[in-house]
């Protein structure tokens, strides 16, 4: 029992800042996002460096997932997928290998409030920037009054619950999974683990990354729909 109250301990503490070259530290989130950035950026350079109009097999593997993610764009967002897509695949990426870390024993930055607050936030700018951006200063707000006016109150509530629901869903999930499987791996032998640890860190990290991009696809496309159908 007390190591398991060790490792909550060490848990809820945080990691330790990591030093650059000794010359400064940095929180071990943004470390770790550094990190996965500069990943996701070699591979992106590996995998588009030598596209051929007859694809190779992780050509055509790369090609069917963009394929894929492009047609969630369209069939949610519409004419304007175009403008989203390239955002909305950023972040799913970078959620996607973030909620990975912890299968290499790395705390994953999502566990870090300040990492998914600021997503939320995101989101939410993105959100109702495009109502505003597509339906004008005074159809954007007309756009709160939506279905009925005495509603107002509720759908100006949203525009705080959305981001926090956002923030805390990924928070909380992504922290809960850490914990179990850093006192799993404290308190049993390596290979009792391997199988929680596909739930834990690979299917609920997958999951929770999903779960983010389409609830964002999903509210963004809540905000500007009208504009859509009064022009098709």
């Amino acid at each position: 029992m007390e190591k398991i109250n060790n490792v909550l301990h060490e848990i809820m503490e945080g990691a330790p800042d990591v030093s650059i070259f000794g010359l400064f530290s940095v929180p071990n989130a943004v470390a770790v996002s550094w990190g996965v950035m500069a990943f996701l950026v070699l591979i992106s350079i590996l995998l588009t460096r030598n596209l051929k109009k007859v694809p190779s097999k992780p050509q055509m593997v790369l090609e069917a997932g963009v394929t894929v993610f492009y047609d969630l764009c369209k069939q949610n967002l519409g004419k304007h997928w175009r403008v989203y897509a390239p955002w909305l695949g950023s972040i799913a990426l970078y959620l996607l290998v973030c909620n990975l870390t912890g299968l290499l024993h790395i705390p994953p930055p999502t566990q870090n409030l300040s990492v998914t607050a600021t997503l939320a936030a995101l989101s939410l700018l993105l959100i109702y920037g495009s109502q505003f951006l597509y339906q004008g200063f005074w159809g954007g707000l007309k756009k709160f009054t939506k279905p009925m006016a005495f509603l107002l109150p509720i759908n100006l509530m949203e525009v705080a619950i959305r981001p926090v629901a956002l923030c805390f869903r990924l928070f909380g999930n992504i922290v809960a999974g850490f914990i179990v499987m850093e006192m799993i791996f404290s308190i049993a032998p390596a290979f009792i683990p391997v199988p929680l640890a596909i739930y834990f860190d690979l299917f609920d990290g997958i999951l929770q990354a999903v779960v983010f991009v389409f609830l964002t696809i999903l509210f963004t496309h809540e905000s500007i729909h009208n504009e859509e159908e009064e022009h098709d």
